[in-house]
């Protein structure tokens, strides 16, 4: 006879043998001793947790002629015929090659047909997400009601692609991957029947390797024997799988921690000249780095499945370093490594990933810091601190900023209202908008990040400090005019004005060309018809506020046709929007709010605070001048 693997030669055959899963043989075996089993189980996990071994011994258990309780007695007919394979009554389906409507109707039509031998016929779909939506709609209607001699058990490693019609008319079995305790235990049992010796430290590498998965470690302890003959040792198993000791990966991890670059690069060179793979070492680093912040966090051993010289090692790895370190060692392990595993050069991406640790240093927590702070301002005088304030606090001769007035202006003309000066909204860093309810229009002034030392010149006298604070602000309004480019956002602009006056972005698309000359924007028209409208005092007026409000560049509007056709503005029309828009960025309070937070001016809005879209709709006859300067 030909030889048997492992895996096929330690197939349990009684629920009693099955490695792990102890809740679902009981809920199997109580099942049986209670006559309840379900006509239709599916049973879902990982690769070789044993999904078709239950499968099997449920079918042999159903029938067993001399079952003995819910243990199947392997020595009847049945249970013979079921073990050798041979089986009429037992059919099993290869779900990934008989995946079709038509092998689904063949199974329909066979199991019309009463049991040869045995008491049921069982059916067996192993890798059952593998059936096209067809051959599972034609399974519905007999998976709901089969015949009263027939049982279906389904096996998966996807359960998620089962469609939710099935996985409704089945019983289901979600099958946990094996604690390393389980494999080690079932390992070890085995070796010694195969009459080979084993280390501990070998039989932990091959149950580390097996990921939970019995078969996947039995296939590896069948080439590790044929290699080793009757004795396995550590280097054996590192030689024959390739894999890399767990020892020489806690050395790395604490060199890496103990900031000792000569002895990672010793142990990398060892590592290469065994032939390791720098893939499966980088694997392995993130896992034990993952594990010394698991242990740093809780040291204790339910969280983790190792042995106990791997727990032992790890506690004192963990020991004197703090858990912000240990942090982001494991993010820029997490971030370098996933490079190397893309990269024609693992072992250059490898050791750059290290030296980039050793540059960070120990990280120091922020409470710890705070902490240090405190107490060496403990053990500062009062008398120091209090000098040092007056150092580095300037005075500001005004009341508070939510308490400030709106400060009138200089007195207005005969005839004419007189404009008061808006308050502005100041915007801090870390902390809320300061804002102060009064008429006029908003300007922001948000913290600067350099100071600009120009002046501005002002009718009224003012000293040096105003005169510094009085620059930044104007500094900052020739910052802010370089946001938005006329050529580039014309479109912007026209859909700013239609959503304000539709009539007048109307006219505005009639427009030729437009471009800055200077200090000027002009506006090029084929007819002077098309902006003689737009060129009178009570439209030029509030175009001027939309294009202010919207580009934030201090220029005045200019029409140009061919020519020398007549479409000139008077010089007085169009200048009153950019004496509102000066007076907003030297007005006192304004100064005041940029000197106490240390800000700077933002966008300066002079059209009507609270204008709305659409807000007036009106024809250009029915507009008057009221409805267009700015709000006093």
């Amino acid at each position: 006879m030909s030889y048997l693997v492992l895996a096929r030669k330690f197939r349990p055959r009684f629920f009693s043998e099955v490695v792990g899963q102890k809740p679902i043989v009981r809920t199997l075996q109580n099942a049986l001793l209670q006559e309840r089993v379900a006509h239709a189980l599916i049973f879902s996990g990982v690769r070789g947790t044993g999904k078709t071994t239950l499968a099997r011994i449920m079918a042999k258990a159903l029938n067993c002629e001399n079952r003995n309780g819910a243990e199947p007695c392997n020595t009847c007919a049945s249970c013979l015929q079921i073990t050798e394979g041979n089986s009429v009554d037992l059919q099993e389906v290869d779900g990934a090659s008989n995946r079709g409507i038509q092998e689904i109707r063949e199974l329909k039509d066979k199991i019309r047909f009463m049991p040869t031998s045995s008491r049921y016929k069982i059916i067996i779909i192993d890798e059952v997400h593998m059936l096209t939506t067809e051959a599972f709609n034609a399974l519905l209607k007999t998976l709901e009601e089969p015949p009263e001699h027939v049982f279906f058990m389904f096996a998966t490693t996807e359960l998620h692609k089962v469609p939710v019609t099935i996985l409704s008319r089945c019983q289901r079995y979600e099958l946990k991957r094996i604690s390393r305790k389980d494999l080690a235990g079932h390992f070890a049992n085995l070796a010694q029947q195969e009459q080979v010796q084993i280390e501990p430290t070998a039989l932990e590498m091959v149950v580390r390797e097996a990921e939970g998965s019995v078969r996947d470690g039995l296939s590896l302890l069948d080439q590790i024997f044929s290699y080793c003959g009757r004795e396995v040792k550590v280097e054996d198993v590192v030689d024959v799988l390739g894999l890399v000791n767990n020892q020489t990966v806690a050395d790395l991890a604490d060199a890496l921690l103990q900031r000792d670059l000569s002895a990672v690069y010793v142990l990398l060179e060892d590592i290469y000249n065994q032939g390791m793979d720098f893939k499966r070492l980088s694997n392995e680093l993130l896992s034990w780095f993952r594990n010394l912040v698991i242990c740093k966090i809780n040291p204790g051993e339910e969280f983790f499945d190792l042995p106990e010289d791997d727990l032992l090692r790890l506690q004192q790895s963990v020991s004197g370093q703090s858990l912000e370190t240990l942090t982001a060692i494991f993010n820029l392990l997490l971030e370098g490594l996933e490079k190397a595993h893309f990269s024609a050069y693992s072992r250059l991406s490898l050791e750059l990933t290290f030296i980039k640790i050793f540059q960070i240093g120990n990280i120091v927590p922020v409470g710890e810091l705070i902490t240090r702070f405190d107490n060496l301002l403990a053990e500062v005088p009062e008398t120091v601190i209090e000098q040092f304030s007056q150092v580095t606090t300037r005075t500001v001769p005004v009341s508070p900023v939510k308490q400030a007035q709106p400060v009138p202006s200089a007195p207005a003309p005969a005839g004419e209202k007189p404009v008061s000066s808006p308050v502005a909204t100041v915007e801090l860093q870390e902390a809320s908008p300061v804002s102060t309810a009064a008429q006029g229009a908003p300007v922001e002034v948000t913290p600067p990040k350099a100071k600009s030392a120009v002046a501005v010149q002002n009718n009224a006298p003012i000293d040096s400090q105003q005169a510094e604070t009085q620059g930044a602000a104007s500094s900052t309004v020739e910052q802010i005019e370089k946001k938005k480019d006329i050529r580039r956002d014309w479109d912007g602009f026209i859909a700013y004005v239609r959503e304000r006056q539709p009539w007048m972005s109307a006219s505005l698309q009639r427009a030729s060309s437009v471009k800055q000359v200077g200090a000027e924007l002009v506006i090029q028209f084929d007819d002077s018809i098309e902006c003689s409208l737009l060129r009178q005092k009570k439209y030029i007026q509030p175009l001027t506020e939309f294009f202010l409000d919207f580009f934030q560049k201090n220029l005045t509007i200019r029409f140009d046709v061919p020519e020398g056709q007549d479409c000139e503005i008077a010089a007085e029309n169009g200048q009153k929007p950019h004496l509102e828009r000066r007076a907003l960025a030297n007005d006192p309070l304004v100064l005041t709010a940029v000197e106490i937070f240390n800000g700077q001016v933002g966008d300066i809005r002079i059209g009507p605070r609270f204008r709305k879209k659409n807000e007036q709709e009106k024809t250009p006859e029915a507009i008057s001048p009221a409805d267009t300067h700015t709000e006093e």
